[in-house]
């Protein structure tokens, strides 16, 4: 997860990168940011396509929601939120505003009969190990 986070973010750095002497710069960074909560069907239907809504924690007014990192290993999907955080104090962002849950989605589409097995990334332990809800879907048949 990590590399991946990494590589992510070196590729839009090399296509987004512009002169640090500008002053009207936006200093910013990727963030990869732990899931609280999900919220998916205990079932899918074979071609049938749902909305999957993650919840995180957003901690201040410099975070906004950027995309998602989605890893797809045979029927595994590796899910994680990603966020740019600004740094810039000129710019709007208010870096004393309070923690902020938010919801986002990607939708899916049921390509397989087989159950599928999601990651949601929720963080690291005290260790550096990244951290998983792991939740099975079934498939069923209509």
């Amino acid at each position: 997860m990590k590399k991946s986070a990494l590589l992510i973010f070196i590729f839009i750095a090399l296509f987004t990168s512009c002169s640090i002497d500008d002053d009207n710069y936006n200093n910013f960074y990727l963030e990869v940011i732990p899931i609280d909560s999900v919220e998916i069907p205990e079932s899918f239907v074979l071609g049938e396509t749902y909305q999957i809504d993650m919840t995180y924690t957003k901690p201040n007014g410099c975070y906004y929601f950027n995309d998602f990192i989605y890893e797809v290993d045979d029927q595994q999907r590796t899910i994680a939120v990603v966020n740019t955080v600004y740094t810039n104090l000129n710019n709007s962002c208010e870096e004393d505003a309070e923690a902020e849950e938010v919801t986002v989605h990607f939708d899916f589409i049921v390509l397989s009969n087989e159950t599928y097995v999601f990651k949601f990334y929720q963080g690291e332990d005290e260790n550096g190990e990244d951290q998983f809800l792991l939740v099975e879907v079934p498939v069923e048949s209509e």
